[in-house]
């Protein structure tokens, strides 16, 4: 059992606090053996508590601050004092020297009660260490950040020398490289440094000079490395024996998947591998196996949208549909809807290409194209299991789309999303795969329309007014002052100007009004104006309202009004 210090016991304290239970400790300090993290960092995991309480008691009962590291500036100085195996071991950063007194050195923790790697530090630098506390998660990015690049470049010229001389037919090279270290290295670290910068997706693109690889953070991709191109056998052989992919197939297109572990938190990785003009290109998907399944007040809903989705997820039957391009969020919506509604008397069943998150207590079924285990196929068999809800992960055709609306009407409730830009155009897509309109006007009881807008960093965006074109677009009065705010770029995010992303809703309710409508074939543009009238926000006015809010720019709010119009 690890402690936090020699003196202080922190889960003591914790209790003598009344922040957590005599119960709750011990159960934290079973999860701390089984996990191998600090207690504190269990005890937030486990949600018992909040990072700003456990800061708030190391300040207020220890006199020890904290201090984020996204935002406060870390000096060259600091850092160069101490070596990177140190501040690994320690889980540690030092950041600044005290201005007022040279031999102080400032250190950012994971455990700032862990006396001995205050005194190893102390030791190596002949100064006098203050410990701050910082999340553990903070500082791996950090560390990642100073030494992640290093470290890959380092295994890349390792693997490179001890191959250097090396001439293997293909396959023996691909079987070769499989157990190499470095390359083991190589791929792990760049996965655990998309994981920490936030990334959804990894590129690995063979060009004709460079092997290059780019994170997709926060919808745009950044290059973060390039190695030589003699690396890419031999990294996406890892990749697919990771993935459980056929390592001598190199013709064909694979897709594969694999689990990661990263700090303590399980990720679900979608692998795909497509041949090119250069050699195979992979594309690995990150997905959090607890993000997609959120509480419905973290999907960033206004009070008035969140009135709307509940109304419309009242009804025993029916379909709801969610719509958007990729990559706007519809997966998460449509799991957070499933958990809203998952409960012990209901029987909900999913059939999804692929399965992206286990639910407990949900029936999910993959489709299987090779076993003829299509969409369509798989409703047919699902319809036979006493369902009460369905999940279907895409309405891509006439048939899929005819058998959804057939089980709604049947008394099911029926969840799915669609390729399409808006509410309304969801209408017109079903009518124009065959469905009729006034089974779609019985069918349909909600439409969430979404877009993800990226979020302005707040450590610097800047302020100013915005002129009569910017009014326009706002909606509001040329007479009307209204202050808005810029992307500027700075260290806490990465010099981009935007940390993080949030989603924006158009949500539909069928109405008697709009079913009336509906059967009488009216346009999407008629509908929506329909719609509006009775209350609806667009996504150009959701936008806008987050522009209005500070929360992010008038170019992410134009890149998604102009999409969605």
């Amino acid at each position: 059992m690890a402690l936090f210090g020699r003196r202080v016991r922190i889960g003591d304290l914790l209790v003598s606090q009344g922040l957590i239970t005599e119960k709750q400790l011990e159960t934290a300090l079973e999860e701390q053996k089984i996990r191998k993290t600090k207690l504190g960092e269990t005890l937030m995991a486990l949600g018992y508590i909040s990072q700003q309480d456990f800061a708030d008691v190391l300040s207020k009962q220890l006199g020890i601050e904290s201090v984020d590291l996204h935002t406060v500036g870390l000096q060259d100085a600091a850092i160069a004092l101490v070596p990177e195996d140190i501040m690994k071991k320690y889980e540690l950063v030092p950041f600044a020297i005290d201005e007022h007194n040279s031999n102080i050195l400032l250190v950012a923790m994971a455990d700032p009660m862990y006396l001995p790697a205050i005194d190893d530090v102390s030791l190596i630098t002949n100064m006098e260490v203050r410990p701050y506390f910082a999340p553990a998660a903070q500082i791996a990015v950090q560390l990642d950040r100073m030494f992640g690049k290093k470290q890959a470049m380092e295994a890349a010229a390792q693997y490179q020398k001890e191959h250097a001389e090396e001439f293997l037919t293909e396959e023996e090279e691909a079987n070769t490289d499989v157990d190499n270290a470095p390359i083991v290295k190589i791929v792990r670290t760049m996965l655990e440094q998309a994981v920490r910068q936030g990334a959804s997706d990894i590129h690995i693109e063979p060009l004709e000079r460079v092997l290059r690889v780019r994170y997709r953070i926060d919808g745009a991709l950044r290059e973060v490395m390039d190695y030589n191109t003699t690396l890419l056998p031999a990294m996406v052989a890892r990749v697919k024996i990771m993935s459980g992919l056929d390592i001598s197939e190199k013709r064909k297109p694979q897709d594969g998947r694999l689990t990661l572990n990263v700090d303590n938190k399980e990720y679900d990785v979608r692998v795909s591998i497509l041949p090119t003009v250069f050699g195979e290109k992979t594309v690995m998907r990150l997905t959090a196996k607890d993000g997609l399944s959120k509480d419905k007040k973290y999907l960033g809903l206004t009070p008035e949208d969140e009135a709307r989705l509940d109304g419309i997820l009242q009804n025993p039957h029916g379909i709801i549909l969610v719509t958007g391009p990729t990559g706007s969020g519809k997966s998460t919506t449509c799991y957070t809807v499933l958990s809203e509604l998952n409960r012990e008397e209901v029987n909900i069943i999913t059939v999804e290409d692929p399965v992206e998150a286990n639910v407990n207590g949900v029936n999910q079924v993959q489709v299987n194209v090779k076993a003829d285990l299509t969409f369509a196929s798989a409703l047919r068999s699902i319809l036979r299991q006493d369902p009460d809800i369905i999940m279907i992960g895409e309405i891509r055709d006439g048939e899929t789309a005819g058998i959804a609306v057939k089980a709604s009407i049947t008394g099911h409730l029926v969840i799915s999303t669609l390729h399409t830009n808006s509410t309304a155009a969801s209408i017109t897509r079903l009518i124009d795969m065959g469905v009729e309109p006034y089974l779609i006007g019985d069918s349909v009881v909600g439409i969430i329309a979404q877009r993800l807008v990226r979020k302005l960093c707040p450590a610097c965006k800047r302020a100013r007014t915005a002129n009569d074109k910017e009014k326009k677009l706002l909606g509001i009065s040329p007479f009307n002052e209204q202050v808005i705010y810029d992307p500027v770029g700075c260290e806490a995010c990465g010099g981009i100007g935007y940390k993080g992303r949030t989603a924006i809703y158009e949500i539909m309710p069928i109405t008697n009004k709009i079913r009336a409508n509906i059967h009488d074939r009216v346009t999407a543009e008629e509908l929506k104006n329909v719609a509006v009238s009775e209350g609806m926000n667009t996504l150009r006015m959701a936008a806008a309202q987050k522009v209005m809010e500070g929360v992010t720019s008038i170019s992410e709010m134009v890149k998604v009004a102009y999409e969605a119009e």
